[in-house]
């Protein structure tokens, strides 16, 4: 079921609030959190890129760099589907590392085709960086960079998107802060 998908691992953050790289961040008996989360995945999908502004990684992966002057997760989006000849893309944060596989297929499985993006939601709300994009979307992100709005929220706000409802919100938990990072590596 996944075997004929691309996972794009979003890693161009600027990490503000963690104080430093989170995608550099040793994880899980890996050197970084985004070589944990691109060798876990890598089984799963046919093909799996990490954006990024830059290549800084130290472990071979294809890289699909930003486009344009500015970094915003829209941007990223915009970037990957002007790079790739891909109408259907998997999107995960690289500082999600309790995201499964499982997951992903009960999106996969559930998704419409009618939708732009499909996503993932818990009791804490829609997970935007967790889900399915279509290229379909590409027109209305385009749109919104041109007027310089850059949440990934608001375009998911304009587009037909279907949400997938999770249990467990413990799947979302993002290392944002030190103190998220030392309690995951625990």
């Amino acid at each position: 079921m996944m075997k004929n998908s691309i996972l794009i691992i979003m890693a161009g953050g600027k990490s503000s609030r963690m104080k430093r790289d989170k995608a550099l961040l040793p994880f899980g008996g890996y050197n970084s959190l985004s070589e944990y989360q691109y060798e876990r995945f890598k089984p799963f999908f046919s093909k799996i890129y990490i954006s990024a502004k830059e290549n800084k990684f130290d472990f071979p992966v294809d890289i699909i760099e930003d486009c344009y002057e500015n970094s915003s997760p829209l941007v990223a989006l915009i970037s990957i589907f002007e790079k790739l000849d891909s109408d259907e893309i998997f999107l995960l944060s690289v500082d999600s590392p309790f995201v499964d596989i499982e997951l992903f297929k009960k999106l996969k499985k559930r998704a419409d085709n009618s939708s732009s993006a499909v996503v993932a939601y818990s009791i804490n709300g829609i997970e935007p960086l967790c889900g399915i994009y279509r290229r379909t979307i590409l027109p209305k992100a385009q749109e919104m960079l041109r007027e310089d709005r850059h949440r990934l929220q608001t375009l998911l706000d304009y587009t037909t998107i279907q949400k997938i409802y999770f249990e467990n919100e413990s799947l979302f938990i993002n290392l944002n802060y030190p103190s998220d990072y030392e309690s995951a590596i625990k």
